[in-house]
């Protein structure tokens, strides 16, 4: 049997690259020499990821992988530039956490509703040859290619947002406690991991006192010995009670050993995360209804109270004990203010800064082929068309001014060496260069 939740996919984005510059000069009947009129390449569409309230899952990413967003289009005569390309916005739920797979940096943590981050940048277009028209040089042929789109793998990973977690051993009860405080209707049965995919429900905490706070509650798959190191549903379930703002520990009062149970739940919290222990938490005795419950409860009671811990005996069954419980847990939660927000930690989105900005280094290729990579002169390639020998020209003279050329032959290269920028690949020749 396997969960149909889905709550952790790869997606690989692509925005769109930028259109190209035109290179084109002025025809008209009275203008025997007319100057140049490229337009502009209209900048690519980016890739957002924005939250959904109205999504609980990652379930629209399960059999599409792959997104890319419209590019620019090319400048025309006349100094038209070119169209900008359409943003992609892809919506995910709440507690959406975007990494990026290659180097596994966060790269957002999209919590509130309408939170957007954007995760492909879309490429600028291309300056048209009106831009590179001098006092000396009135007719230029170059013009720069638009720049590619960003494109990269992402790992996005779902954390439910809810303000109550149930967690315990498979068939404590959690399905049972959870259908009876709210109206959710959770799949029940007497056998271990009935539970595969998260239930979320509404919880009343009851009309004494008009209490008006209506907190959710997740009820997630139960946890075995070895959870935190992968076992059974073990990371599916704690990536889950990372958000919520109260644990409610249900332990099987009936069971053959509840110490044990429970202290396998709580070292299984304390091994993915030990703040997971600090948070408010109430130990629910569930099955008091039992005898073997019933027999167990004193001194399981006793037993926590000495260790400064809360503790209620229910019959999630029978509706025993629910009313303290209502209570307790209206005791622990934060106020009405509080509830509306997202819990901790907020939504935030890491804005990375490219450490090399202008900078380049050049390494060698497997085959001995030269590469070179930075930011700046890697983008430079991408927008030079070489087979126009002006724009190759300018190209030298950029790698000139950057440094580049001084450092490619301090690490040796010769003529006819192959060398790497970005997409595009060069042969040295002692001057110029040939694409």
């Amino acid at each position: 049997m396997t969960s149909m939740f889905l709550d952790r996919v790869k997606i690989w984005v692509r925005a769109g690259d930028g259109g190209d510059g035109a290179a084109t000069f002025r025809k008209e009947a009275h203008v025997p020499r007319g100057g140049p009129d490229g337009g502009d390449g209209g900048r690519g569409g980016s890739v957002h990821l924005r939250v959904d309230a109205g999504q609980t899952t990652l379930r629209d990413f399960q059999y599409r992988h792959h997104f890319k967003a419209t590019p620019g289009g090319r400048g025309t005569r006349a100094r038209r530039h070119g169209r900008a390309g359409d943003d992609l916005v892809l919506d995910v739920p709440p507690g959406t956490a975007v990494y990026d797979d290659g180097d596994d940096a966060l790269i957002a943590d999209l919590v509130a509703t309408g939170q957007q981050a954007m995760v492909a940048r879309g490429g600028r277009g291309g300056l048209g040859n009106t831009h590179f028209k001098t006092a000396t040089h009135q007719a230029p042929k170059h013009a720069q290619k638009g720049e590619p789109g960003a494109e990269r793998w992402l790992r996005l990973e779902l954390r439910l947002i809810a303000d109550i977690g149930l967690v315990g051993l498979p068939n404590a009860g959690k399905s049972t406690l959870l259908a009876a405080v709210t109206a959710a209707q959770p799949k029940i049965a007497d056998y271990p991991f009935t539970t595969l995919e998260p239930n979320l429900g509404v919880m009343d905490l009851g009309d004494a006192g008009g209490d008006e706070r209506r907190p959710t509650i997740a009820d997630v798959p139960g946890l075995i010995e070895g959870a935190s190191g992968g076992a059974g549903l073990g990371h599916a379930f704690l990536r889950h009670v990372e958000r919520t703002r109260v644990l409610v520990h249900v332990v099987d009062g009936s069971s053959r050993d509840p110490e044990w149970d429970r202290d396998v739940i709580r070292e299984e919290l304390r091994a993915h995360d030990p703040t997971l222990l600090e948070k408010p938490m109430l130990l629910a005795f569930n099955k008091v209804d039992l005898p073997a419950a019933q027999a167990a409860w004193p001194g399981f009671a006793k037993a926590r109270r000495a260790e400064g811990l809360e503790v209620v005996a229910i019959s999630a069954a029978t509706g025993e004990g629910l009313d303290t419980f209502r209570a307790r847990i209206a005791a622990l939660l934060p106020s009405a203010e509080e509830l509306e927000a997202p819990p901790e930690p907020a939504g935030v989105v890491v804005h990375r800064v490219d450490a090399m900005g202008d900078g380049f280094m050049v390494e060698r290729d497997t085959d001995g082929a030269f590469r070179v990579r930075g930011k700046r002169i890697e983008r430079i390639a991408a927008q030079t068309n070489f087979d126009v020998e002006e724009s190759a020209e300018r190209f030298q003279r950029d790698l000139e001014r950057l440094g580049v050329d001084a450092e490619l032959r301090r690490a040796g290269v010769a003529a006819g060496d192959l060398v790497r920028i970005g997409g595009a690949e060069l042969e040295w020749e002692a001057q110029p260069w040939e694409g």
